[in-house]
């Protein structure tokens, strides 16, 4: 095992350790005691904002039950840079991904072991073996022969993410179900597949699909007569998702997956690509669909795309205004980097967001949610 890190406590007088793993990077815990059925919920509380981490040795169920106590107590705790959240970006935002943060790192404290072979050695354990392997893939799928300690909480994700792969999600512009993997962003905001849908094609020969994440654009293009489409990745966990969605939808030979950062060889008469729509850190494995630190995909695919289109063809960035009500990134920077790359825009279409945080009042950032719009920026080149 050796590669991974140790998680170190002291249980019964004596030393223990176990290889400690976080799919968000975060570091082992550096105090660590056991707990059971007996931890008070207020103890916990206090000993998780402490930083002192709970190993559980009791019914998993009640540790279930714990971390919700823990969660209540989170969401009643001011927020640092409460009441400077009225509207005024950025600093509205940059005080929420801290309070996420926070609140992620407490939550987190709460630890469960796993035996060699994926198996909880706990009262009213659930099966999880499935779940973990899907999860860690090859990558880490040595991790299940010793034993590790993971966070409940990441655990609940892991096992979370296996059902929606198991049912998938309905898409309604595909009319089929998308199965997503752990990692990967699942499409459950449909407004942009809709400006995909109805977009008229500016040829059915062939089409790029840049950063693929499920393979569901890529599907949507080839379900709508484009004979060829590319679709790439940097990330073999969304090549890999993508590669099941495709075969599970009978589009494995339309569609040919490449692992790229950004473009692959050669010229198209149609380039699509959805980018993270926040320029900002990512803070965990799903959020690299979501924040784009310094706009680099984006910005990426701008000035490569006029090298990439054949003549007469069009590049379609689908993009939320969400990050300028943010204050972020401002609709003349967007239009500077278009014009810098030596791109036109052709046309444009907006579409509304349809997802609940849109209509949340309650919201930390209703303000800029309740603005967004998501456009299709058809761009050419000259």
């Amino acid at each position: 095992m050796s590669g991974h890190e140790l998680l170190y406590w002291t249980e019964n007088g004596a030393p223990h350790s176990a290889c400690w793993h976080s799919e968000n990077g975060q570091a082992a815990p550096r105090r660590v005691v056991t707990a059971d059925d007996t931890m008070a919920a207020d103890a916990a509380w206090r000993l998780a904002c402490e930083g002192t981490a709970l190993l559980w040795r009791g019914d998993y169920h009640n540790a279930r039950q714990l971390l919700q106590a823990v969660a209540r107590r989170a969401e009643r705790r001011p927020r640092k840079g409460a009441g400077k959240e009225d509207g005024r970006f950025p600093e509205a935002f940059h005080f929420h991904r801290m309070a996420q943060a926070q609140r992620a790192r407490t939550l987190g404290m709460l630890l469960i072991p796993v035996e060699a072979g994926g198996r909880i050695a706990l009262r009213r354990a659930p099966e999880v073996r499935e779940a973990l392997a899907e999860a860690f893939g090859d990558e880490h799928a040595v991790l299940l022969d010793a034993p590790f300690v993971l966070s409940l909480r990441e655990l609940l994700g892991l096992i979370g993410a296996h059902e929606w792969r198991r049912k998938g999600v309905m898409v309604p512009a595909l009319g089929e179900r998308i199965h997503p993997w752990y990692g990967v962003f699942s499409p459950v905001r449909g407004e942009y597949l809709d400006l995909v849908a109805r977009q008229p094609l500016p040829a059915k020969t062939l089409a790029f699909d840049i950063g693929t994440g499920t393979g569901v654009i890529a599907a949507l293009l080839a379900r709508r007569g484009v004979r060829r489409v590319v679709a790439t990745d940097l990330s073999p966990r969304a090549l890999g998702c993508a590669r099941g969605n495709l075969a599970r939808l009978g589009l494995g030979g339309q569609v040919e997956l490449a692992e790229a950062d950004l473009f692959p060889a050669g010229c198209a008469p149609l380039i699509v690509c959805n980018p993270p729509w926040v320029p900002a850190k990512p803070g965990a494995a799903v959020e690299h669909a979501i924040y784009d630190p310094d706009s680099r995909m984006l910005r990426g695919f701008l000035q490569g795309l006029a090298a990439h289109l054949e003549p007469g063809g069009e590049g379609w960035l689908i993009l939320s205004d969400l990050a300028e009500h943010l204050g972020l990134r401002s609709r003349d920077e967007l239009l500077g980097w278009i014009a810098e790359a030596g791109l036109r825009i052709l046309g444009r279409e907006d579409i509304r967001p349809r997802h609940a945080k849109a209509t949340a009042a309650g919201d930390a950032l209703h303000t800029a949610r309740a603005a967004e719009v998501t456009s299709l920026w058809r761009l050419g080149a000259g």
